[in-house]
């Protein structure tokens, strides 16, 4: 899709703006004991799952379990992860916080994420970014897909060309469905060949919409 005259940047979280694979699987890896699941991660294993809703990742791993146990568990994570994310954090890719604080002055800021309910909030209060963006939406706090979120965001802000800032082709889906622009970050856990700009650093794209 062509980009217009952008008035908005909407960004999803993990393999956009940071790495916290690690973080979580260390969560996880709690949550399931407390639970007694005898299974355990490595960063390296949820990579897979990054950009799939977080609800939707425990039916794949665990396709035996009742919505209910389903449900229990992704409340113990949840909790799980809300106590060390903000503590333990992610590796923030290079040039973001410099480049988030410049874009902001230009642009209304949001982000958008899969994750679970409350992990925007604690990715900002480890990076002191809250100031930065007007409203974030999680999958886990409403359970709607990200065209429904992002139309939302459209609504209540009166965003006329806003694009969305991804890192997977399930993103890019996301966007045709919305009708909105993708943008691509080729550093990130996923790949696509379809989208309206590609870039291979946060730094380019910072420069490319304080450009335009």
């Amino acid at each position: 899709m062509e980009l217009k005259e952008t008035d908005s940047l909407i960004f999803d979280m993990d393999g956009t703006l940071w790495d916290a694979v690690d973080t979580y699987a260390y969560c996880w890896n709690i949550a399931f004991k407390k639970v007694g699941l005898n299974k355990e991660f490595t960063g390296q294993d949820l990579v897979q799952y990054m950009g799939i809703e977080a609800k939707k990742i425990f039916t794949i791993v665990f396709p035996d379990l009742t919505d209910d146990e389903i449900d229990s568990l992704f409340k113990v994570i949840a909790e799980t992860v809300d106590e060390h994310l903000p503590v333990m954090g992610g590796k923030v890719y290079p040039d973001v916080i410099e480049g988030l604080h410049k874009l902001s002055k230009k642009y209304k800021l949001f982000m958008l994420s899969n994750c679970q309910k409350g992990s925007i909030g604690d990715f900002m209060k480890y990076t002191n970014t809250q100031d930065l963006f007007l409203d974030y939406f999680e999958h886990g706090a409403n359970h709607q897909p990200k065209h429904v979120n992002i139309h939302t965001l459209m609504e209540k802000y009166d965003l006329k060309n806003p694009v969305y800032v991804g890192d997977t082709d399930s993103d890019r889906k996301q966007c045709d469905i919305a009708k909105i622009p993708y943008i691509f970050v080729s550093y990130g856990f996923g790949t696509t060949d379809k989208y309206a700009k590609k870039f291979d650093s946060f730094a380019h794209l910072t420069n490319y919409f304080m450009d335009h």
